[in-house]
């Protein structure tokens, strides 16, 4: 038996500083070199175009969601006379969001606080079935990461390419690839900025006023801010900001459980790892031939191997670069998969994996999703064409008049939602002996003109006889009603008078 000694080299009043590598006296002054520093410097990386399922799944999402997000603003939506026929617009100046057949009108915000709801409740349900898939294959910051990589590989080449161009010195060739992909990283910028303003304003219009320099300044402010954004995140920061900016990778760890699906690589089978001849398998080595493929392919240049980590955005390109490489082995592929960490226990115990999708916050998850979906679909489909509003005077509360009765003032707002003109009918209930009376000459009570998607408002006085008044405080409801359709809608208020 062969022992070995291990000898620890101590030196009495020295001590080393984590991370410096560098051994001091405790006596001497601390060099400001040798403090360890609070940036770090990041570490380009170069991924490696993989081929696989996973890859062809990402070309897929990444074309389908820069169509929606590129193509939107363009598709034509006809609601009628005196309304935009843009499908999806937010109308700031009408105070407006228009999405398809739905109009929602400022006063109708908590649907916007319904969608970011299911939003944020679906996003939990995902992440806690299938992990960060969202950072994986949908985040914007994800798609257009993947394009800008996709636009340097194909002017500059793959990655032992990259490599090499940017050790080798300048030269004429060098400088067409790096200014060629700058100029196409620009591009898709300002394309990403020029396509988010179109959901604010007509887009063909906009587009013509932008072109001849007659857009609004705000327009090319949004542009530039939003163009050197995306070419700063996508083109330099990329891996960056799933690291240090987005605070999502460290709010998954309270989602995800032991059934939750993530990359995993099978120790138990890989280890120990190290190279071999193709077809040849040596019985004290494991399945991973140690060719660091993928490594190579990861956009956040991390190590699967080396097990779960904040980093890993579960895009699963590292499972198509493993599984070429066994296929060209001959060894079983899935060295690297989706799996779960109860089914790597449940492996090494020689049960069956399986795949547990119903959970407690699963459903629980589901279940809100479904609430909330539904109380939105019963507003939205029981919602009225029409609303009302009432503001009663603050000062005056109320006049007396010289007859004696009692006046007071109102604002009364219409808000007329159909796409055409209606005339309405105004009316006080619950105070008898009401005469109602509107500011403007030709304007009747029993006539009030609202136009097609409008708010109107009125200027209207309700005066009764000082006797019918039974309190300083009456409550009253004014009522209104469509004189065509005879839909109607009330709105409570108080008459006031003296005590």
């Amino acid at each position: 038996m062969v022992e070995q000694a291990v000898v620890e080299n101590t030196t009495a009043g020295v001590t080393a500083e984590p991370g410096a590598g560098v051994e001091r006296s405790d006596a001497e002054p601390v060099n400001k070199k040798e403090r360890r520093s609070l940036y770090q410097k990041r570490i380009k990386i170069y991924p490696k175009l993989a081929r696989g399922a996973f890859r062809r799944w990402k070309w897929v999402i990444m074309a389908v969601t820069l169509s929606i997000y590129y193509l939107t603003p363009w598709i034509r939506w006809d609601r009628g006379p005196n309304a935009p026929d843009q499908a999806v617009l937010i109308d700031f100046p009408s105070r407006r969001f228009y999405f398809f057949f739905i109009e929602i009108w400022p006063q109708e915000v908590y649907y916007l606080t319904g969608l970011l709801i299911l939003a944020a409740i679906g996003l939990f349900l995902i992440t806690s079935l299938a992990g960060r898939v969202w950072c994986g294959y949908t985040c914007p910051q994800t798609v257009w990461t993947d394009l800008f990589i996709a636009v340097e590989r194909l002017i500059q080449g793959d990655r032992a390419a990259r490599i090499r161009m940017d050790k080798a010195p300048w030269g004429a060739e060098k400088v067409v690839r790096k200014v060629a992909t700058q100029v196409a990283w620009i591009i898709i910028a300002v394309c990403t900025g020029g396509a988010w303003v179109f959901y604010f304003a007509d887009a063909p219009t906009l587009a013509g006023d932008l072109l001849a320099f007659q857009a609004p300044p705000v327009a090319y402010i949004t542009i530039g801010v939003l163009t050197f954004t995306t070419y700063l995140l996508g083109g330099f920061a990329r891996e960056q900001v799933c690291t240090y900016m987005c605070p999502w990778p460290r709010i998954q760890g309270g989602l995800l459980d032991e059934e939750s699906l993530v990359i995993a690589y099978d120790e138990d089978r890989g280890e120990p790892r190290g190279a071999r001849k193709k077809h040849s398998h040596p019985t004290d080595l494991g399945d991973c031939v140690a060719c660091n493929q993928c490594v190579a392919v990861c956009p956040m240049g991390i190590d699967i191997r080396d097990g779960q980590q904040l980093e890993c955005i579960t895009c699963g390109l590292c499972i198509d670069a493993c599984n070429s490489v066994m296929d060209k082995v001959g060894l079983p592929r899935n060295l690297i998969s989706y799996s779960t960490l109860a089914n790597v226990e449940r492996v090494r115990a020689g049960e069956k994996p399986k795949l547990r999708l119903i959970r407690l916050r699963t459903v629980v998850y589901s279940g809100l999703i479904a609430l909330v979906g539904l109380i939105m679909l019963f507003t939205l489909i029981t919602r009225a064409d029409l609303d009302l509003n009432i503001l009663h005077d603050r000062n005056p509360l109320f006049v007396t008049l010289s007859d004696g009765s009692i006046r007071n003032g109102f604002t009364v707002k219409i808000i007329n939602k159909a796409h055409h003109e209606r005339t309405f009918r105004l009316e006080l209930e619950g105070l008898p002996g009401a005469q109602l009376s509107v500011v403007g000459a030709g304007t009747d009570p029993d006539a009030l003109t609202v136009e097609s998607d409008t708010l109107a408002s009125f200027r209207v006085f309700a005066t009764v006889p000082r006797e019918t008044l039974t309190d300083a405080a009456v409550d009253v409801e004014f009522r209104v009603v469509d004189r065509d359709s005879g839909s109607a809608i009330t709105h409570g208020s108080v008459f006031r008078g003296p005590q």
